[in-house]
């Protein structure tokens, strides 16, 4: 059999397939040939000779042919794509988590879709949609600081759609989560400041509806009890958008005070970063006035003057485990699509990184 195909009709489809995708009849009508002969030679059928698998090959690659997801997913069922909704793109941990959930992912064979929900719970619920119409396998969710009510993902959970929630979950029983342990992380960041002597330890509190928020207060208080430290309500500040402009503010409320604070730790580094701005503009040195401690060690904090002590968060690892947990549950789920999944958390570990802004006495861990 010859196949026929020239530079002149190769350009004629492109121009005519500008504006659609180019299909398996496509092909076949340019090499003259079915296009079953096509789709199995774009599968490596061995009933097809290496010649027209050659020239299918080749031809597909110059017109930029891709499969229709869409229509492999009504046929198999399944599209090997994940979505994805973080709260910030910007957000360094977040970009972190992504980096380890396509490592996972592409290895797996798995293509990635990344939304954000900028925080809002109205585009992480539009998002959610978005993600499900597209027929994605399954969804690795971190849910925004305003999310507080959880109806539109119980909607897609009661679908038969695998989730796994990372850092920011949703606390259900039937939903499986990758977290870090940030009650330890926030105990051992209090619990530091304390070694160096400090007694009068503020806390810029995160997002109140998160749960991380109320775990890195827990971690706080249990740190103080435990040296006999009385909690002074006064010293815990709200700080629900944990920007560096907050973090400012916030730590402007605890300079007014008569008996001001000996060190502060942050709910997170950029609310730390406002919380240094906020004492250098008093005056005040960091940290012989005021240690500071942030939390998630973003790429800045070692780039501080001084450099900024935090409690660092896996999140490369966080995004692979969260990534291997939800292939893990899609493989189940196209095998038997009636079984029910198990949820499964994994907690990680966190690690404190001792900087200058919180040694008091001139010595690290």
């Amino acid at each position: 059999m010859r196949l026929r195909c020239d530079r002149i009709s190769i350009h004629c489809i492109l121009l005519s397939m500008k504006y659609n995708q180019v299909t398996i009849k496509d092909i076949a009508r340019e090499l003259g040939i079915s296009p079953s002969t096509v789709s199995r030679a774009l599968k490596d059928h061995p009933d097809i000779s290496p010649e027209t698998k050659k020239a299918v090959n080749e031809l597909a690659d110059k017109l930029n042919y891709q499969p229709n997801i869409v229509a492999l997913s009504l046929r198999q069922s399944k599209t090997n794509t994940i979505g994805v909704i973080i709260p910030e793109l910007v957000h360094f941990f977040f970009s972190t988590v992504i980096s380890g959930i396509e490592d996972v992912a592409y290895s797996a064979g798995y293509n990635v879709i990344i939304t954000q929900s900028n925080e809002s719970l109205q585009r992480e619920k539009t998002d959610i949609k978005a993600l499900f119409n597209s027929r994605v396998d399954g969804m690795l969710i971190s849910v925004s600081r305003e999310t507080s009510n959880f109806d539109h993902i119980d909607n897609i959970l009661a679908k038969g759609v695998p989730m796994v929630f990372f850092d920011r979950v949703y606390e259900n029983s039937n939903s499986s989560r990758i977290i870090v342990d940030d009650l330890s992380g926030a105990k051992e960041a209090t619990l530091h400041l304390i070694e160096q002597g400090c007694k009068r330890i503020a806390h810029l509190e995160g997002p109140p509806n998160l749960e991380i928020t109320k775990q890195r207060l827990e971690g706080y208080k249990q740190a103080l009890q435990e040296h006999n430290i009385p909690i002074d309500p006064s010293l815990i500040v709200a700080c629900p958008l944990g920007t560096i402009e907050e973090g400012k503010k916030a730590t402007e409320i605890l300079l007014a005070m008569d008996e001001k604070p000996d060190a502060i730790f942050a709910t997170n580094d950029p609310a730390a970063m406002g919380s240094m701005q906020a004492i250098k503009e008093a005056g005040l040195k960091i940290p012989q006035d005021i240690a500071i401690v942030g939390f998630s060690n973003w790429f800045f904090t070692a780039l501080l003057d001084p450099p900024l002590t935090s409690v660092d968060q896996p999140g490369f690892e966080m995004g692979q485990e969260a990534a291997k947990l939800l292939i893990r549950q899609i493989e189940v789920k196209s095998k038997n699509h009636d079984v029910e999944l198990q949820p499964e958390t994994k907690v990680l570990k966190t690690r404190l990184i001792v900087r200058d802004s919180s040694l008091k006495k001139g010595k690290k861990k």
